[in-house]
């Protein structure tokens, strides 16, 4: 059995797009994650390093969003799965990004949304 930890609303200022001013000037971002591990043994024990420690995971996810410089968002979706299936116990991830693309008359947001496991080529 799986069970799956949910981290909403993780914000940071980047320079991921396909536009130049993307490129030059930023714009926020939002990740949404599910990550999916054992969580059975830390309910058992109540000892952090038996789960993963979201705080170190949070902030690690913003820096990656403030240092890349890429065209396309799904290149930083991917890098940011491919950070958090590092981390020991995780087993796959889902990540959704959002944005506002700074496009002429439109006021909505792009999603994208992947989801990748331990051993994906």
């Amino acid at each position: 059995m799986t069970d799956c930890l949910h981290i909403r609303g993780i914000r940071g200022y980047g320079y991921t797009g396909a536009l130049p001013e993307e490129q030059i000037l930023g714009q926020w971002f939002e990740v949404d994650l599910q990550i999916y591990l054992d969580l059975s043994v830390a309910g058992q024990t109540d000892v952090l390093t038996d789960t993963l420690h979201y705080g170190p995971l949070i902030a690690q996810i913003q820096e990656i969003i403030r240092r890349s410089h890429y065209a396309l968002v799904e290149r930083l979706a991917t890098v940011i799965a491919d950070a958090v299936l590092a981390y020991p116990r995780v087993e796959q991830v889902k990540v959704c990004l959002i944005k506002k693309p700074p496009i002429p008359d439109f006021s909505g947001q792009i999603q994208v949304e992947i989801l990748r496991s331990k051993g994906d080529c």
